[in-house]
């Protein structure tokens, strides 16, 4: 493959030169193919990335994941530091599974599909006449999912089904019809095509090999934080501007997540552990994705200068607030201003808190959802946390809390973290948003507790060590957040 950068590339690993960092703006690193319209839909994998960055603000920078074989076949290998530089892990293909030689062709019609009904998409909204027939499959797909997306406010939304009734492009349909549902299309005076194309490449900078950080995990997200912002507390509360930034931190909370956490990160010395300094580092990652995208896309190029920095900092501010490392302080925060009653919707930094917490809510949600979806979430994460304990026995790591298939199960990561993590986090938004929405969560989470408890091997005992590792102030935590 062939790829046409802009500007020479960096290597990922060694220091940016001082007349770069000087600089503000961005230094593109995307190929020459555009994303509508192109011969091959293949050529979409070409498109990588950008560097973005403050001068003001080193920590900043941003170096999106470039693909291993993109890397070596435009000459950069990385330098070899420390003991286990990046382990030569390609992130990219880190879960994926080998597949047959018959299932390849099966693979390539469904993302020409995918690709060409983005294509006959963006057409319609330049109002260009389609000749192809696939638009007949089109529509079927799109009258499916648009009978579900009438009840994209309910808690038993099922995103697995969604997901297959789009064809594998449920973040896009969804984001696109939540922020056409709350009019802000029109009320930010948005480009429909900068709008798609801007979802477009946020669903294929998720690594959809992943069992459980993928774009379904995203637009699960997504639809969840919509449940919330319709809770009377928030709707009456919340601005234009609130309820488009908590759509679009949702959409992007988890963007371009390698599928390890940070300290698997931090004891293979990879390049994000050192930029973000230990701190944050896929938050930081995540948020910092979006923001190349925003701007690869200048989805908010026609608004002030101003206003576009303002909302890529609040947008920060709500994806950072994931990280389950700063459960404790977030929790607390929130306990007391409910003890208090000082909470007062209408001083924008109490909206933009109560916004995080209800992105943390919605990030960790799983265990309250009914049986058959939280079960599915629950075996996606664990297979993950295993997948990643199996690299560090092969490399001869030590293998992080919860990772390690021989010594827990399913059940009981999901009693331990249900426990310590997702109930005191919404036994205090039930006390913030009483509400039926709020009690039946609850009810969930009870009922989901209570069939893992029934699900555990009478051998294992149900000893006490897995759920110690559960507590509070654990680094590694199951559900949603696997990497803090």
């Amino acid at each position: 493959m062939e790829v046409c950068y802009q500007l020479p590339v960096l290597p990922l690993d060694r220091p940016v030169p001082k007349h770069v960092l000087s600089r503000r703006g961005a230094i593109s690193f995307s190929s020459s193919s555009s994303l509508f319209g192109a011969p091959d839909p293949r050529q979409l994998a070409q498109r990588r990335g950008a560097i973005s960055y403050d001068s003001s603000d080193q920590t900043a920078l941003y170096i999106r994941m470039l693909d291993v074989r993109v890397r070596s076949q435009v000459g950069f290998e990385p330098e070899r530091r420390g003991s286990h530089p990046y382990l030569g892990v390609d992130f990219r293909t880190l879960h994926s599974r080998a597949e047959s030689a018959g299932s390849i062709p099966v693979r390539r019609i469904r993302r020409l599909f995918s690709f060409q009904r983005h294509l006959l998409s963006s057409r319609f909204l330049r109002g260009v006449p389609h000749l192809n027939p696939l638009h007949i499959l089109d529509e079927d797909y799109c009258g499916q999912a648009k009978c579900m997306l009438e009840k994209v406010g309910s808690w038993n939304f099922d995103i697995f089904l969604f997901d297959r009734l789009t064809n594998g492009n449920s973040l896009v349909n969804l984001t696109l019809y939540l922020l056409s549902h709350y009019g802000l299309i029109e009320l930010f005076q948005l480009d429909m095509v900068k709008v798609h194309r801007f979802l477009v490449l946020v669903q294929e900078d998720y690594h959809n090999h992943n069992p459980y950080h993928n774009a379904v995990h995203a637009a699960d997200v997504t639809q969840a934080m919509h449940c919330y912002l319709k809770e009377p507390k928030l709707a009456k509360s919340l601005t234009s501007c609130d309820i488009l930034l908590g759509l679009l931190a949702a959409a992007t909370h988890d963007l371009d997540h390698p599928g390890v956490n940070q300290p698997f990160l931090i004891k293979t010395n990879h390049y994000l552990a050192t930029l973000y300094r230990n701190t944050s580092v896929l938050e930081n990652h995540h948020w910092k994705s979006a923001v190349g995208l925003l701007r690869e896309t200048e989805l908010f190029s026609h608004l002030p200068a101003e206003d576009s920095l303002n909302m890529e900092r609040q947008l920060g501010s709500l994806i950072l607030a994931t990280d389950i490392s700063r459960q404790n302080e977030y929790l607390s925060k929130f306990r007391t201003h409910l003890d208090q009653e000082d909470l007062c919707l209408g001083n924008p930094s109490h909206r933009h808190f109560i916004l995080q917490m209800a992105l943390k809510c919605a990030d960790i949600c799983n265990p309250c959802r009914p049986w058959e979806l939280s079960k599915q979430w629950s075996e996606k994460v664990t297979e993950e946390f295993f997948h990643q304990g199996d690299i560090e026995k092969k490399h001869k790591l030590e293998v992080s809390p919860l990772c390690d298939s021989e010594t827990n199960s399913i059940a009981d990561v999901q009693i331990g973290f249900m426990t310590y993590v997702v109930e005191p986090l919404f036994a205090e938004w039930a006390r913030f948003s009483d509400t039926r929405l709020s009690q039946t969560m609850l009810g969930h989470l009870c009922l989901n507790k209570a069939s893992w408890n029934a699900l555990q091997p009478e051998a294992s005992g149900s000893s006490e060590e897995p759920e110690s590792e559960l507590e509070p102030s654990s680094r590694a935590l199951p559900q949603g957040r696997p990497h803090s």
